[in-house]
């Protein structure tokens, strides 16, 4: 287990229609959904100590998303019945399919399906190894590799919502902001420049968070708690 110099805080995703997407996830996980006057949706569960934001953005889904979640279900029609779309049904033991925004997700049928839905969390990369270690390094958690597909869990996180962030290698770079992402709260934002997260928006106009990017370019928010 690292020693973190960040904590994970929430996950955000980003939408051209919050309430729809917003309602969407609030069902398919589960959770209690309130519409904000400020235009942001706020998913939130009993027990959780983290939230789920559903951010509005202007530009739709137009490539295969860089993130994704991944939801414990019943089965494929729980997902589907909610306006959720094939993508494919077939080539895995799970389920890849589209909300109904475009963005891709994963559901994993369960004869028991955990009070938690969401499981874990898809990250494409060019390297697994490293920036699972790089996010070991940053907001804890130990990595484990798997054998058969070379992808990297990074596991027991503190304060996560989910089982990993499994990290997985991939040809095509990136090209877009990615749609979904998670923040973090830290003392201070130095360390996180330090061990080599890219600054992309300091606070301002009202923004009390800053916009960094991890090696790959991933996109999170650090607040200072």
């Amino acid at each position: 287990m690292s020693a973190e110099i960040a904590r994970f805080k929430d996950l955000c995703i980003d939408a051209v229609d919050p309430l729809l997407l917003g309602r969407f996830w609030a069902e398919l996980l589960r959770l209690d959904l309130d519409e904000r006057a400020d235009g942001l949706v706020r998913l939130t569960g009993a027990g959780q100590a983290s939230t789920i934001w559903v951010n509005p953005v202007p530009e739709p889904v137009t490539v295969k998303q860089r993130v994704h979640l991944d939801v414990h279900v019943a089965d494929v029609t729980d997902a589907l019945g909610l306006g959720a779309t094939p993508l494919d049904l077939d080539s895995f033991a799970w389920q890849v399919l589209r909300d109904p925004e475009g963005g891709e997700l994963c559901v994993f049928p369960r004869e028991q399906v955990p009070a938690r839905r969401l499981y874990e969390i898809g990250v494409d990369c060019a390297d697994p190894s490293g920036l699972a270690a790089w996010w070991a390094g940053l907001i804890g958690g130990r990595c484990e590799v798997d054998d058969a597909d070379g992808s990297v869990s990074l596991r027991e996180i503190p304060g996560a919502p989910f089982d990993a962030l499994v990290f997985a290698r991939v040809p095509e770079p990136k090209t877009v902001k990615n749609r979904i992402h998670w923040d973090v709260t830290t003392a201070d934002i130095g360390p996180l420049t330090a061990y080599g997260a890219q600054v992309l928006r300091r606070p301002a106009d009202g923004v009390v968070w800053t916009v960094l990017a991890d090696p790959e370019g991933n996109e999170f928010c650090a607040f200072v708690d």
